[in-house]
């Protein structure tokens, strides 16, 4: 066999072994994230259910503030309406 057979048999498996090198690290890169990303989703989670009770109360609130804004309506129109017409 030529000598250029032999050193193009040798640079192409130094090549395939690069490749493998780099996409075994990348895997590896991937398992961090895959990782990280799932503490971060059971955090979001976990953040989510402790706040639920709070749509409840923010919903009571709103309707208590509805009241309240009819209310000062009915103040400002009295307010705004002419001594002569009262």
């Amino acid at each position: 066999m030529p000598a250029a057979a032999i050193v193009t048999i040798i640079l192409a498996g130094l090549i395939v072994l690069a490749l493998a090198f780099y996409l075994t690290w990348v895997v590896v890169i991937l398992h961090r994230v895959e990782d990280t990303l799932g503490k971060v989703t059971f955090g979001v989670r976990a953040i989510a259910h402790r706040t639920d009770p709070i749509n409840t109360t923010v919903a009571e609130m709103n309707a208590n503030l509805h009241a309240v804004a009819d209310a000062l309506e009915g103040i400002v129109e009295k307010a705004s309406t002419p001594a002569a017409v009262r």
